[in-house]
C-alpha cells in the first residue's frame, strides 16, 4: 500500500490533478495499480520510476489519452466523464517522445510551434499573425528561433526536444507535462535542457509541471515534489527533500544505491 508525506489529501479548487483510486488494465494486465495522487497549483513535481513501471501511462492518462479502468480523475477541475477531453487537452502541454516521433519529419519548425495551438499533430488551420508572433517568440525562449524555417527531421536530438516543449507552450498551458525529455541526449544537450525546465518552473508565469525520469540527477531545483513508482504502484509520495533518500530509492529500484545532494541537485551512487 502506498504512503505518502504530504500530510492531508483534503481536495480544493487550487488542485491541478486528483486521482484517487485509479487504475488501468491492458488485456488483463493492471499496468497503473489504486493511484492515489493531488497536485496542488504552484507545485512541480517529479515523477521517478524504473523503465517500465507506468510513468507514462499516468501521464497519457492525465493528459487525457487513456481511461482510467477504475476510480476517479479529475484535471484543472476537470472530472473525467463529465467534459470534453479534446478541450481539455488544449489547457495541457504534452512534451514527450511520442509527441516528437508523430511529427511529420519535413515540417517546418514554426509550424511544429503552431501547432501546440490547435493540440493537433500538424497544422491544419491558417494562424493568425498573433499565433505566429507567440510561437516565434517561444522559439526566441528555447534558444531555437534561428530553426524557425528548416524541416523538423534536420534537428538535432536536443534541438527536437527543445521545439516539442515550445510546441507543449503554445496554447498556455495550465499544466505541463515532460515525459522522459532528455531521453537519447548526450551529456551537454542534457544539462542545456535541464536548465530550460528549471528557468521554466522559476517563473512566475510558469504552469504546474509534471516531469517523468528514471534519472534522479535530472531532477532540476524547480521541483518541489516527488512521486516515486514501481510497477503500477505508489512508492510513496511528497515534498521532495522528504522523499528523495537512499531508503525510498532502493525501494523503487532494487539496487545497492545511494543518494546523495550536491548545490540543490541529487545524485545516485552504486556501491
Amino acid at each position: 500500500m502506498w504512503r505518502s508525506v504530504l500530510g492531508t489529501r483534503n481536495a480544493d479548487r487550487a488542485n491541478v490533478v486528483e486521482l484517487h483510486d485509479v487504475s488501468v488494465t491492458f488485456d488483463e494486465t493492471r499496468v497503473i495499480r489504486r493511484v492515489d495522487w493531488i497536485i496542488r497549483k504552484g507545485q512541480h513535481w517529479a515523477l521517478i520510476g524504473p523503465n517500465g513501471s507506468g510513468k507514462t501511462t499516468l501521464l497519457r492518462m492525465i493528459n487525457g489519452y487513456l481511461w482510467p479502468s477504475t476510480g476517479s480523475t479529475a484535471v484543472l477541475g476537470k472530472k473525467f466523464g463529465a467534459c470534453d477531453l479534446r478541450e481539455l487537452r488544449e489547457s495541457i502541454g504534452f512534451a514527450s517522445s511520442f509527441m516528437s516521433e508523430k511529427t511529420p519529419p519535413e515540417l517546418p519548425v514554426l509550424q511544429v510551434v503552431l501547432s501546440g495551438r490547435f493540440a493537433s499533430i500538424g497544422l491544419y488551420t491558417r494562424p493568425s499573425t498573433r499565433e505566429v508572433k507567440k510561437a516565434k517568440s517561444l522559439l526566441r525562449r528555447v534558444s531555437c528561433l534561428q530553426l524557425a524555417g528548416k524541416p523538423y527531421c534536420t534537428l538535432s536530438q536536443g534541438e527536437k526536444q527543445r521545439v516539442v516543449i515550445a510546441r507543449a507552450l503554445m496554447s498556455s498551458p495550465k499544466l505541463l507535462i515532460l515525459d522522459e525529455s532528455c531521453a537519447g541526449l548526450d551529456l551537454d544537450a542534457r544539462e542545456d535542457l535541464l536548465s530550460l525546465v528549471d528557468s521554466l518552473g522559476r517563473s512566475i508565469r510558469s504552469p504546474t509541471m509534471i516531469f517523468a525520469t528514471h534519472r534522479v540527477e535530472e531532477i532540476s531545483p524547480a521541483f518541489t515534489h516527488v512521486l516515486l513508482i514501481k510497477q503500477g504502484r505508489i512508492v510513496i509520495s511528497g515534498p521532495k527533500n522528504a522523499v528523495l533518500n537512499t531508503k525510498n530509492l532502493r525501494k523503487t529500484f532494487r539496487s545497492d544505491l545511494t543518494v546523495v545532494r550536491r548545490k540543490g541537485r541529487y545524485n545516485t551512487i552504486i556501491s
